[in-house]
């Protein structure tokens, strides 16, 4: 540990970058990650990084070594998710302790080889403890915010498993990163100093949080302040951030920690931010510059990378800090320093902290009511007007002798932590039994306050606890009590505060100002002698333990001094008020008082301030009979309490926005009913002023001016507005004669590879709370799962998210097997990777008019109220087509400024294919003059059909769906009878043209040996790295012994005497029937026509055995591109196919000047016959 604590004060060390990164570059498939041992593992391994040290070590190996010869001091394990929890995924938990030993000597062996070359550089290893997939501060069931996936204890024991095995396969330091959670991160700390302690061995530990948003907080909704404040009870090596941003928007929190941290500080952020393709830009030169100039700034003493930066940024960053200077360390004011979602300092010129007390069971017989009752919303509403009334601090105690104190506790603090308005000031755990105490440190992120230990039971007990507290990371409250009772005079006050203060600062190593001391405040006036000195004794206990112990603070419970005069508020209020007065002169700098229930000292009447000063500091023997028949003249309910009530006065529709904007639910039923009285239809005042309330959460969410708490928290003021107005709805629809309202349900899930679901889970609670059914897959969902149970349950819309960049290109997959599949249900895309511009250009390529992107979890709800509203839905497809359309244009015509390969570059790196060519039967051309209809009609793929009529389903299943299964019917059996009409008048023909020429393949060129005639094809000249370019004319042979096929075919023959017939009828509906059975027969005959290449005219599959559903979903080998087709998309080429196969002559299909066909219902293409041959797309190549 000293050896690089040395090294960080003489340079700037330098981090490793991604592991993922680079793994994705090796292209490694399902089989590299299951490996010999995992062959049979009952679920997908692919995606499992950190398995690869098992099956795949020797690319760990490649990597380490890789970053290490680019130049870094430190490299990370390769156990980001090697712990139970994450592993649990893949049915791998019982692997975590194997996973970071392995990992461990991987990298250990790497390094000490490094060291051994080159004494002079030795390097060093870091234990890499990632967050998990599961929050321990927040509920992913927003109707249910106390619920968690996870607790403390699990978490602390799955960390500390991690950090042994981590330990034990020799890592020189442990690095807890990529922090989302700062409770998650306490439960990592607390085992790795549970572990230490166990082991005797210790080695230094560094933290990296993440922060998520323009917020500038983490995602469970703490400043960099206030995350710093909760984790430096811990001796760190170094604290930084790292992931979720680049250096250029990492920098101003990256200068605020460097700032208040009295350690080294670590940065390694992505390389930029995530591209609208989910990849990552920044060159290692530019972030070389950014970084470079952290350490020119004194920001920070170890660079490296997270996402998307190589061992060509490390060698960048390496060469970008040699010789430069590492920051100074700086000398922090020792002040007591504590967290909720936001810091609390407290300062020499705080003057005084007020901790709200009405939060206590023993103290408050409205909150005890409540919280027995199991009145927890209202109980909220306590805390929630002492923060508002100042309190800076909360006490909350569950002390009751018919109450679970323990579970209510939890409970109650895990429902705090869902109102970021109460939980943005730190919380004070007070209890009387240490076991509850435990459980509030286990539930609170922040750095909180122990109220109370004390010395009742003995030194041994009380240092246990003490180290505990520490352990934990709070401050704590010692009361003047020892094991001869608590301390009433001010010598037995000042002697055991003295006391504990040794035994807390020499025993426990404990910070001066993490200690409070509360000498203890008693009743006055209550009539008996002895309590005459109890107000005077607390002040100059004050006042002595101040003097002594500068840097500790004195608190005090100050309703205890008027518990004499309970019922006459106003008089307690006065005395509260003059003890706090001299008490605060005195020393005392905290106390828990009634925040809302404060008078003014100076306001206070001048005969009942001098009675109470009389009583205070015993100044007259007479003083509590004074006191008492004085306050027979001040009885009443004391001050009234103010509230903030100007916004009432807003208009109906403001009101409702300000509810939901502020998470206020007190008025929300109340103006929703005013304003469905005021609104034509209650539907109104939900698409009306409610959603107007939740975009503008959206809008302030994206701002960074909300986070995500009380955006969670908003849209359960929304969930009980709508709830208030769906009878309403009901109602009304029943007098109409409508269908019973149903808002529908959503399937969400993180696609395959994938096991972040943060994000997903808060659009789910956010959709759950406007009353949509939710069904949650997880993680990890493959395509095939996803959609048999969109399938299972009817779903109406399919919500994908993905955090990492990988997952794009799954989504994709999905979007693509959802077309093939012929599903029409609309598909939400999401996460931090996404983008409009992705989803435009790639997704609905593949899923075309029924993908949606969607920014955030706020503006989720108005996407989908209005894809499940059908006038809605015409209006939003209807515009996010426009959209889309505007995106793909700008996309494609920036694509004229990236920098392709040169077509030299693309040629070599062109796919290796061999094969050997099967000759077709005959070469030429063949016409075949009339395919029965009939024969047509057993290979039609019905779902287009109804898509035509704007019945969204799939055939057969469409005809079970209880609201268009009906008309779907009717619809097809006016279908049957109109082709049985057709089939049997034989007007309608079908034809087609087919041919097979010996060719030949020279780059981009298919050269049609015997006819002089050439294809050219495009090829693909983005740069994709280790994957091939592709071009059609790979699929054919160079060797002058290959073929390549050409069709056209048409269905349309004889449709216009048809549907001039219907026309002039006014048969509008048969008129348009005819012409989607003439595109049916049409795509049928190019499926027939197929089937009889592969199996006979060309013969290349003869054993293939495909039903209907088997050619749909293109199961056989070979493939049909058309000119058009991403993979060729100019039209012209099909002048060629028209002058070799006659195609005008013998099918009679024209081509327009635009190359369109004459018919319509006309199809034509090429038919390469290679088992490998795939689709593709050189769009990119447009510039």
């Amino acid at each position: 540990m000293h050896k690089i604590k040395d090294i960080l004060e003489k340079r700037v060390l330098v981090l490793d970058g991604a592991m993922g990164t680079m793994v994705q570059g090796y292209g490694l498939k399902e089989g590299d990650f299951r490996g010999s041992k995992f062959k049979d593992h009952p679920i997908d391994l692919i995606g499992n990084n950190d398995i690869l040290s098992i099956t795949r070590p020797e690319i760990v190996r490649e990597i380490h070594h890789a970053y290490l010869d680019a130049g870094a001091d430190l490299i990370e394990t390769n156990t980001f998710n090697s712990n139970s929890i994450s592993q649990s995924d893949y049915n791998m938990e019982h692997l975590a302790y194997e996973l970071n030993l392995l990992s461990a000597q991987i990298a250990r062996d790497v390094c000490d080889d490094f060291t051994r070359s080159e004494p002079g550089k030795p390097r060093f290893v870091c234990g890499a403890i990632g967050p998990t997939n599961q929050t321990a501060s927040m509920s992913p069931d927003v109707s249910n915010p106390g619920h968690r996936n996870v607790d403390f204890d699990q978490l602390m024991e799955s960390y500390k498993e991690q950090a042994k095995g981590l330990l034990d396969g020799g890592v020189d330091i442990l690095l807890i990163e990529t922090v989302f959670d700062t409770l998650n991160c306490k439960a990592a700390l607390f085992a790795v100093q549970s572990l230490f302690e166990e082991t005797g061995e210790t080695i230094p530990v560094m933290v990296s949080g993440t922060i998520t948003d323009a917020s500038g907080r983490l995602l469970s909704g703490q400043t960099v302040e206030a995350f710093w404040h909760s984790i430096f009870h811990v001796d760190l090596l170094a604290v930084g951030l790292n992931c979720a941003l680049g250096a250029e928007e990492m920098r101003p929190y990256l200068a605020s920690l460097s700032k208040i941290a009295d350690t080294n500080i670590l940065v390694y952020p992505n390389a930029g931010l995530p591209n609208e393709f989910g990849g990552y830009d920044e060159s290692p030169e530019s972030m070389a510059i950014q970084l470079s100039e952290f350490t020119d700034s004194n920001l920070v003493n170890i660079i490296g990378g997270c996402c998307g930066t190589t061992p060509d940024h490390i060698a960048a960053f390496s060469n970008s800090v040699e010789g430069k200077p590492p920051r100074t360390i700086p000398s922090v004011d020792s002040f007591t320093k504590l967290s909720g979602l936001e810091p609390l300092v407290i300062r020499p010129e705080t003057n005084f902290i007020n901790v709200g007390e009405r939060t206590n069971v023993t103290g408050s017989l409205r909150f005890k009511r409540l919280i027995k009752q199991n009145k927890f919303d209202e109980a909220l509403s306590v805390a929630r007007e002492q923060v508002e009334s100042g309190a800076q601090i909360i006490d909350i105690n569950m002390d009751e002798g018919l109450i679970d104190s323990e579970d209510v506790m939890k409970r109650f603090l895990r429902l705090v932590s869902s109102e970021p308005d109460i939980s943005r000031v730190p919380i004070m755990i007070d209890s009387s039994k240490w076991s509850v105490i435990e459980t509030g440190l286990k539930n609170i992120q922040g750095k909180g306050v122990v109220n109370s230990i004390s010395l009742k039971e003995g030194e041994d007990e009380f240092i246990r606890q003490a180290r505990l507290v520490k352990q934990y990371g709070a401050a704590v409250i010692v009361m003047a009590f020892d094991e001869d009772g608590q301390a009433d005079t001010f010598r037995r006050k000042v002697e055991i505060c003295q006391r504990a203060f040794n035994l807390l600062t020499n025993m426990v190593n404990m910070r001066e100002e993490d200690i409070i001391f509360d000498p203890n405040v008693f009743a006055v006036a209550t009539g008996i002698d002895e309590h005459n000195e109890y107000g005077k004794a607390y002040i100059n206990a004050a006042r002595a333990i101040k003097k002594s112990m500068p840097k500790v603070h004195v608190s005090g419970g100050v309703s205890n001094l008027s518990f004499s005069f309970r019922g006459n508020e106003r008089v307690r209020e006065a005395m509260h008020s003059c003890f706090l007065y001299h008490a605060i002169s005195s020393g005392m700098d905290m106390g828990i008082v009634n925040a809302g229930q404060l008078t003014v000292y100076d306001d206070i009447e001048l005969e009942l301030k001098e009675a109470i000063e009389d009583v205070i500091f015993n100044r007259d023997e007479n003083a509590t009979d004074t006191l008492v028949l004085l306050a027979e003249k001040y009885q009443g309910s004391g001050k009234e309490k103010k509230s903030n009530d100007e916004w009432r006065k807003l208009s109906i529709r403001e009101r409702l926005s300000y509810s939901l904007v502020e998470g206020l639910d007190q008025f929300i039923e109340e103006d929703a009913e005013l304003a469905r009285l005021q609104a034509k239809s209650p539907i109104e005042v939900i698409e009306g002023p409610l959603m107007d309330g939740m975009n503008r959460v959206g809008d302030l969410f994206g701002e960074g001016k909300m986070f995500l708490p009380q955006v969670v928290k908003s849209a359960r003021v929304m969930k009980k507005a709508v709830a208030h107005l769906i009878p309403f709805i009901e109602e009304e629809k029943q007098d109409k004669g409508l269908s019973d309202i149903s808002n529908g349900s959503i399937l969400l899930a993180t696609v395959k590879g994938d096991v972040h679901d943060i994000g997903k889970n808060i659009v789910g609670v956010v959709l759950g709370c406007n009353g949509y059914s939710i069904i949650d897959m997880g993680v990890m969902v493959p395509a095939d799962k996803i959609i048999a149970k969109a399938k299972e349950s009817n779903a109406d819309i399919i919500g994908l998210s993905g955090l990492i960049t990988p997952s794009l290109d799954e989504m994709v997959h999905v979007a693509s097997e959802m077309q093939r599949l012929n599903f029409n249900v609309p598909l939400l895309i999401g996460g931090a990777t996404t983008s409009k511009k992705h989803t435009a250009v790639k997704i609905e390529e593949k899923y075309p008019q029924n993908v949606f992107h969607v920014q955030d979890a706020s503006r989720c709800v108005g996407v989908v109220a209005k894809l499940l509203k059908p006038s809605d839905k015409v209006e939003l497809i209807g515009e996010t087509n426009k959209k889309y359309q505007s995106i793909k244009e700008t996309f494609y015509e920036n694509q004229k400024n990236i920098t392709l390969l040169s077509i030299d570059e693309a040629r070599r790196k062109k796919p290796l294919l061999e094969h050997e060519p099967v000759k077709p039967k005959e070469l030429g051309s063949f016409e075949i003059e009339s395919i029965s209809l009939k024969t047509l009609s057993s290979y039609i793929d019905w779902t287009p059909f109804f898509h035509a009529w704007e019945f969204k389903g799939i055939y057969p299943a469409i005809f079970q769906d209880p609201v268009k299964g009906i008309e779907a019917k009717k619809v097809f059996n006016d279908a049957m009878v109109l082709m049985d009409s057709i089939i049997n008048s034989e007007e309608l023909e079908s034809k087609a043209v087919y041919g097979f020429y010996k060719a030949r393949s020279k780059d981009e060129e298919v050269q049609l040996i015997d006819e002089g005639i050439s294809f050219h094809f495009p090829r693909q000249l983005i740069d994709k790295g280790s994957q091939p370019n592709f071009c059609l004319a790979d699929y054919i042979s160079p060797n002058g012994d290959d073929y390549i096929g050409l069709f056209a075919v048409t269905a349309g023959h004889g449709i216009s005497e048809i549907i001039k017939r219907y026309q002039l009828a006014n048969d509008d509906y048969n008129d348009i029937m005819t012409k989607v059975l003439a595109d049916r027969f049409a795509e049928a005959a190019t499926e027939w026509l197929h089937e009889k290449v592969r199996k006979v005219y060309w013969g290349y599959s003869k054993k293939e055995d495909l039903d209907l559903n088997g050619m749909l979903s293109e199961q056989y080998d070979g493939i049909r591109p058309a000119p058009g087709y991403p993979s060729c998309p100019d039209h012209t080429e099909k002048d060629k196919i028209w002058k070799l196969l006659k195609v005008k002559e013998t099918a009679g299909i024209s081509l327009t000047e635009s190359r369109a066909m004459l018919p319509a219902a006309s199809v034509c293409g090429w038919y390469f016959s290679h088992p490998k041959a795939q689709y593709f797309s050189v769009l990119k190549n447009e510039r």
